[in-house]
């Protein structure tokens, strides 16, 4: 019996071409083409983030009472072997002149990928001067005093790869393009000074994801600088900008940068309220356990139905509280999550940039009461450790580290 198909064969051409079209119009008849195209469906971002800019010049630098980027990278640089000042204010006026373009969304000179520096989404560039930057400047009479690395803590697992570094550049933005473009930038012109040392990549939420003044979150949940101080106000303004000690660095303010490892897989396998205990807030709202909003000041006195304090005397509120304003530090955080290990483990952490006036007067005070007794530290090892002058910012016309430098 002949058992051809008295019907033709379909083709593969007639499927991709033919065939495709009628299949389309059966889902636009039955309304499943029209839900798949619908414009409608995706909402639009507000116009202008890419085209956002922050004002280089001005007597602060930018990047630290900026309300917080999404993306953030820190690059810490060694200065090459006879760089000395001549060199250091060379180095100065040209990164100087990169970031002025780069953040106003014009190329820097000799940049082959001009269109890449077009949308700069309120690019920040920040500069600070490590230990080393003033031995090699013969200028150590002029070094803050409380500028040199931390003393030990007992906490500490430093790696050296983490720790150091005689030039800082931070660069922040809303988009990721925006700062691998200006790093790239800036590398390239400073390596005929410095070679690079580490370069520590942070983010927070998108842009647009929450509320601008959102407080961010940390990969451990929690929230992360309820308690900061608001920029632009007289408090911030005491603890951050320098007001004392070298004239250079009037209007200024010292970095110290940690990088806190989180151990994810022992914080995963508390409860919530071994967690909530630990931090002395809320998960969820961010709320002190003696409050109910996450702005409500904690109540260090209460105490529970058995006598005891409801924030415990190791919780990392207490610990981290500062009466003083002036006391304070101001804390500009970012996450970082790297390649997990072979066998899983995450490589996640926290970016921790504190920015006060005084290191030894503000900073080493909190540290100290947070390595001696914070419940925290059962899921935080600190890692890394780096300290920096950050200088005032410059006039058109003028470039970062000049009244040191010049």
């Amino acid at each position: 019996m002949d058992t051809t198909p008295t019907t033709p064969a379909v083709g593969r051409r007639r499927l991709l071409t033919g065939g495709a079209l009628t299949l389309g119009g059966v889902l636009a008849g039955s309304g499943l083409g029209a839900a798949v195209r619908r414009p409608d469906d995706v909402r639009p971002q507000p116009p202008g983030y890419g085209r956002q800019t922050v004002p280089f010049h001005g007597p602060h630098q930018a990047g630290i009472d900026t309300p917080a980027q999404a993306h953030a990278v820190f690059l810490g640089f060694d200065l090459a072997a006879g760089t000395d000042r001549a060199a250091l204010v060379r180095m100065m006026r040209l990164l100087t002149d990169d970031a002025v373009r780069l953040t106003r969304g014009a190329p820097a000179l000799a940049d082959t990928e001009a269109e890449l520096a077009a949308l700069p989404a309120r690019l920040t560039v920040t500069f600070g001067f490590g230990p080393g930057l003033f031995r090699a400047a013969g200028l150590d009479d002029r070094r803050p005093a409380s500028l040199e690395p931390l003393p030990p803590f007992p906490i500490d697992r430093l790696q050296d790869g983490w720790c150091g570094g005689d030039l800082l550049i931070q660069v922040c933005a809303d988009d990721p393009l925006a700062v691998a473009h200006a790093q790239r930038m800036l590398v390239k012109d400073a390596r005929s000074f410095a070679r690079l040392r580490w370069t520590q990549r942070g983010f927070r939420r998108g842009r647009g994801v929450e509320d601008d003044g959102t407080t961010q979150r940390n990969l451990m949940g929690q929230l992360d600088g309820t308690a900061n101080p608001i920029p632009g106000d007289d408090v911030f303004a005491g603890a951050v900008w320098t007001d004392a000690g070298p004239d250079w660095l009037r209007g200024g303010t010292t970095l110290v940068l940690r990088r806190i490892r989180m151990e994810m897989e022992t914080w995963d396998a508390a409860d919530t309220a071994a967690k909530e205990f630990s931090v002395g807030r809320t998960l969820g709202t961010g709320a002190p356990l003696t409050g109910a909003a996450e702005h409500d000041p904690p109540d260090f006195n209460a105490r529970d139905a058995f006598g005891l304090p409801v924030i415990s005397e190791f919780a990392h509120i207490r610990r981290a509280h500062v009466a003083d304003p002036r006391q304070r530090i101001f804390r500009r955080p970012y996450n970082y999550d790297d390649a997990p290990a072979a066998d899983g483990t995450p490589d996640t952490g926290l970016l921790f940039a504190s920015f006060q006036r005084d290191i030894a007067e503000q900073f080493l005070p909190v540290q100290r009461a947070l390595a001696t007794s914070d419940h925290l530290n059962q899921w935080t090892t600190p890692i890394g450790s780096a300290v920096f002058a950050v200088p005032p910012g410059c006039a058109p016309g003028g470039w970062i580290g000049e009244p040191l430098l010049g």
